[in-house]
């Protein structure tokens, strides 16, 4: 189990590796704490993605609550992206995952 800065890095470079590989989308699974109850390392990873989001550096991000065809930016990105349709935890309200649009 990684420390918080240590996810975070590893976001870090898990981001650039997918922009090296041209990757439009990416699923990360940072999990939603060891008691289900919050997690330090979900709580700074979307804070993070959001900073990233304001800064330009990538295009947005779903977090796994609002993964839903019932949220307007997954249905937007749904239509774009007909074979997301069979993601797994999509209308599951996962919290331990995040959508990311480079």
């Amino acid at each position: 189990m990684p420390l918080v800065h240590e996810a975070l890095q590893r976001l870090e470079r898990e981001l650039a590796l997918a922009r090296q590989e041209k990757a439009k989308l990416l699923k990360l699974v940072h999990g939603y704490g060891s008691t289900g109850a919050g997690g330090d390392i979900r709580i700074a990873v979307q804070k993070r993605l959001l900073e990233m989001v304001e800064n330009n550096q990538i295009r947005g991000c779903i977090f796994g609550e609002n993964w839903s065809k019932s949220d307007e930016q997954t249905w937007k990105l749904l239509q774009s992206h007909a074979e997301l349709k069979n993601d797994s935890d999509l209308g599951r309200r996962n919290r331990g995952i995040t959508i990311v649009l480079l």
